[in-house]
């Protein structure tokens, strides 16, 4: 009798010390996690309205990306994202953005990995006749700069 006592002692002794999961995901409940969990919100939001000005608030000045080419001329940078994402949205029309985030690996040195599944629609008028669709898991890096969380690659 004391050993089964003692066995549910230890097991909710074990449940209470597991780290807590954000409702409805396998993400730590942190401080951290919610704070990049908004600024994926706020990116999402952006895309859908072609907002470039919250976009730049939400990427570090030493954001890069290569646009997953070898090409340098389309490769996206804090400097030209201002003139880089008017052109591009002014093609796009009605961007629709679901984004699932699978997980969130926030490090010591204040770099934090998102891995998250990305389902995108737009119209592109006068090029393609369709509604075009992406869906496929993309991969973030944010680093926390002045105690915000801040988009370094991956848009």
């Amino acid at each position: 009798m004391n050993v089964r006592l003692l066995l549910a002692s230890a097991v909710l002794l074990l449940a209470a010390c597991t780290p807590r999961n954000i409702p409805g995901t396998q993400i730590p409940d942190t401080e951290d996690s919610r704070a990049i969990l908004k600024v994926m919100e706020q990116y999402r939001t952006a895309v859908e309205a072609r907002d470039t000005k919250t976009l730049q608030q939400l990427v570090s000045k030493s954001f890069r990306d290569n646009a997953g080419t070898d090409d340098p001329e389309d490769d996206l940078t804090y400097d030209n994202l201002p003139q880089a994402l008017p052109a591009l949205f002014s093609r796009l029309e009605s961007p629709r953005v679901d984004l699932e985030v699978r997980q969130v690996d926030v490090r010591k040195n204040g770099v934090a990995t998102v891995i998250y599944y990305w389902n995108a629609s737009w119209r592109v008028p006068g090029l393609l006749d369709r509604p075009q669709r992406e869906s496929e898991l993309e991969q973030m890096v944010l680093q926390k700069e002045d105690g915000q969380w801040r988009i370094v690659t991956g848009l």
